[in-house]
């Protein structure tokens, strides 16, 4: 008996030290699946003005992502009235080490104060410039010009998007308010931010664009 006990107990120790290791192992980072983090850098339409929080763009871009199965989570970083120059001049304290990818909804408030084009082109350059550095990937939502400011002013806004596609590590979503804008159904009384039922389309719409984006953490 006592030569029995003494050659089980040295079995039992390494098989109980072989469980906690496996067991620390299938608990580490590098062993289970991690949550992929997309901030959303925007102005009042990301933000979600006269809407509860539930139903802002990244909430409800966040409960998309999860019903096909993602693992995400969407941070609001939206700030109403910001231009895309002031956008790039927030952007590095809204970064935290967590986030993976970077949704860009700038413009909507230059065009509607009729800023140069330019002025906004070149702050679009600096955030895409920063978030490359740091190996992020972006997806850049466009907007489109009113028409009262004229042709031209419309081209060269509209411009500073489309130049982007193509670009490595950037997806162009030409239009965030696709399907929705000029809709009455889908905007609030001000004629400019989607009612809640404006961003379900805005999701709809947008998903596929979005998916492309989360592929791009792979790479």
């Amino acid at each position: 008996m006592t030569f029995r006990a003494m050659t089980f107990r040295p079995v039992t120790f390494r098989a109980l030290i072989l469980l906690v290791f496996a067991g620390l192992l299938m608990s580490s980072p590098q062993a289970r699946a991690e949550t992929q983090s997309i901030l959303a850098l925007g102005d009042s339409l990301t933000a979600g003005l006269g809407l509860e929080p539930s139903q802002a763009f990244p909430a409800r871009l966040e409960a998309a992502l999860k019903a096909k199965g993602h693992d995400v989570t969407v941070i609001n970083a939206g700030v109403s009235g910001d231009t895309v120059a002031q956008g790039a001049a927030r952007l590095d304290w809204s970064l935290t080490d967590d986030v993976d990818a970077v949704i860009v909804e700038l413009g909507a408030n230059d065009a509607l104060r009729g800023l140069d084009p330019a002025q906004a082109e070149a702050a679009l350059g600096e955030i895409l410039a920063k978030l490359s550095s740091r190996n992020l990937p972006v997806l850049v939502a466009g907007m489109r010009a009113p028409p009262n400011l004229g042709p031209d002013y419309a081209h060269a806004f509209e411009a500073m998007y489309t130049k982007l596609e193509g670009r490595p590590g950037v997806v162009v979503y030409p239009f965030f308010l696709d399907g929705v804008a000029a809709d009455p159904k889908l905007n609030q009384e001000d004629g400019l931010h989607p009612t809640a039922e404006g961003v379900d389309v805005i999701v709809v719409r947008m998903l596929p664009a979005v998916e492309r984006l989360l592929e791009l953490t792979k790479k």
